[in-house]
């Protein structure tokens, strides 16, 4: 079921970023503190890649991304990454050592495959949200009401309609 949720959010994503203009996916947004559609939907990528990338190693830090300035410019640059990391989720679970430097000090902490895709699930979601207030500003974009909604957030609306 992870998987599926992962493409789900992941194409609800390419369906919004095919309806933007270049300039709506670029331009910066006073409400996301100047940050671009194209900025969040970079840094969604560059996480899930961080973790395709350091698999293999089996140690994963997020803050060695490659911040490539393209992804956050050119949408159709952006969904053709967004299609390979959707290719490349199909992994063996295994353990995963999570790396951070935080105020100068180096921590370990141990995890797993599959709990780093459910990390980049909800980050992935978090971000969306982000995306959604900037949404508002373009005309003629049409979002799914759960776009960057928590599937917890959905289930338990989907309990206080019943």
């Amino acid at each position: 079921m992870l998987i599926p949720s992962i493409n789900n959010s992941l194409n609800e994503l390419i369906n919004l970023l095919n309806q933007l203009s270049e300039t709506e996916y670029s331009n910066s947004c006073a409400e996301l503190s100047n940050a671009s559609i194209g900025e969040h939907t970079r840094h969604i990528i560059e996480m899930f890649q961080c973790l395709e990338n350091q698999y293999d190693l089996g140690i994963v830090n997020y803050d060695k991304r490659e911040r490539n300035v393209l992804i956050q410019n050119d949408a159709n640059f952006a969904i053709q990454h967004i299609l390979t990391i959707q290719n490349d989720l199909e992994k063996q679970n295994k353990n995963i050592e999570l790396q951070q430097i935080i105020d100068g000090e180096e921590i370990r902490i141990q995890s797993n495959y599959y709990r780093e895709l459910l990390y980049n699930l909800e980050h992935c979601i978090h971000h969306q949200a982000l995306i959604k207030v900037a949404i508002l500003q373009c005309e003629n974009v049409i979002v799914d009401e759960n776009f960057g909604v928590a599937r917890s957030t959905i289930e338990y609306r989907n309990q206080c309609a019943q």
